[in-house]
């Protein structure tokens, strides 16, 4: 007899950055922008960077953490500009697990909120994946500047 599966879980933070709204947005899609803080780590260097930024489009950011090569790939599902941008997700090096993330934006008087959504999480990646998120939404706030 097999071990129960455990449901996916959902994870939810959320931020308020100082920038404007579309440049929070942009800062998801662009190239030369997300490769500095999607999926970066503090001692990993950036290898690659693919974006298409289109819906059905695909990205592709590949890091070397101590030697290794690690490839966070999805397609975009969503792309509504400066509001909501959704996204599928693979870590093929840890996983075949497809998760799906959403990032909304509501721009404020100054600045936005950004609500990120990690859908279809496994139970015991949770607070993993709380810290890893908070990591990458710091890099972005410094990034913003």
């Amino acid at each position: 007899m097999s071990a129960p599966i455990e449901p996916a879980v959902a994870l939810k933070l959320v931020r308020r950055f100082a920038a404007p709204a579309e440049r929070v947005f942009d800062a998801w899609l662009d190239p030369a922008t997300v490769g500095r803080w999607l999926f970066a780590t503090p001692t990993g260097a950036m290898v690659r960077v693919e974006v298409d930024a289109r819906v059905g489009g695909s990205y592709a950011i590949v890091e070397r953490r101590e030697g290794e090569d690690v490839e966070h790939v999805g397609e975009y599902l969503e792309i509504d500009r400066p509001r909501r941008l959704a996204f599928t997700l693979k870590v093929p090096k840890y996983s075949q697990q497809e998760d799906r993330l959403i990032v909304e934006i509501v721009p404020l008087e100054t600045g936005c909120e950004l609500t990120l959504t990690h859908e279809r999480l496994a139970p015991a990646y949770h607070e993993q994946a709380r810290a890893g998120w908070g990591m990458i939404l710091d890099g972005l706030a410094t990034r913003l500047g």
